[in-house]
């Protein structure tokens, strides 16, 4: 049998949350964003791209502003008002020392506690292969940490009046297929749901019967079938690792 989760701590104040693409989060993550402004925590979130090559049927100009538009609303709904892109090409990311320049910049601009982000490993839990973005922007949120906190790591950014920000204390993933922390979210789904459901132009461009354009169902099941590892009760997992 696996072993239960624990509660993921929360004795912090300020998350910055940093994924590839608008719709990201919603797939769980901002369930337990929403649990935590509820609770007075801030966040704040990072968005790579603007997921402009997901929509097949729109032209990426247009898919973009969509996605981006959609995002800030879906945001909004679980409390976040702080909402950035960084523009970077969807589909293509790649790491390297640009995308960990601006992550880096981000954190200290925003100067959080906690990063949270989205599975990084190559095969998420169902055994399917993730993408090169997850992949790459979640690697690089990682080393992005520790080039936040050096002054001599982009020492362009302090020339920039960003100075060096070593307060990051921990990162959360979500989606990981390595997660042993939890987050209660029984009193948040609702808002949960309705954050994915905001990405109406996108849900659709998954195609019939897909289960995640369900959005309700899909999270349901989701947090459901976590809550089975953490005393019954609907949750979201995490893969905790320390700065």
């Amino acid at each position: 049998m696996p072993e239960p989760y624990a509660p993921m701590p929360d004795d912090w104040q300020r998350a910055l949350a940093v994924v590839a693409h608008p719709d990201d989060l919603e797939y769980g993550p901002a369930c337990a964003v929403a649990a935590w402004t509820a609770a007075g925590k801030d966040v704040a979130y990072l968005i790579v791209t603007r997921g402009e090559a997901g929509i097949d049927s729109l032209p990426p100009e247009q898919a973009g502003r969509v996605r981006e538009r959609e995002q800030i609303e879906a945001a909004a709904i679980v409390g976040v008002e702080q909402v950035e892109f960084l523009g970077h090409r969807d589909g293509v990311v790649e790491y390297g020392l640009p995308l960990r320049r601006d992550i880096a910049a981000a954190i200290r601009r925003f100067r959080p506690d906690v990063l949270i982000g989205l599975n990084y490993h190559e095969r998420w839990r169902s055994g399917d292969w993730n993408s090169p973005d997850h992949r790459n922007v979640g690697v690089a949120l990682l080393d992005a940490a520790g080039d936040a906190g050096n002054r001599w790591i982009f020492p362009e950014l302090a020339e920039q009046g960003l100075a060096p920000w070593p307060g990051v204390r921990f990162a959360a993933m979500g989606g990981s297929p390595h997660a042993a922390h939890a987050v209660d979210v029984s009193g948040s789904l609702d808002k949960g749901v309705a954050a994915l459901e905001a990405h109406r132009s996108y849900l659709p461009a998954l195609g019939p019967g897909h289960p995640m354009s369900d959005a309700r169902g899909f999270l349901e099941a989701k947090t459901r079938r976590f809550g089975e590892r953490f005393d019954g009760i609907p949750c979201i997992a995490f893969e905790v690792i320390g700065i």
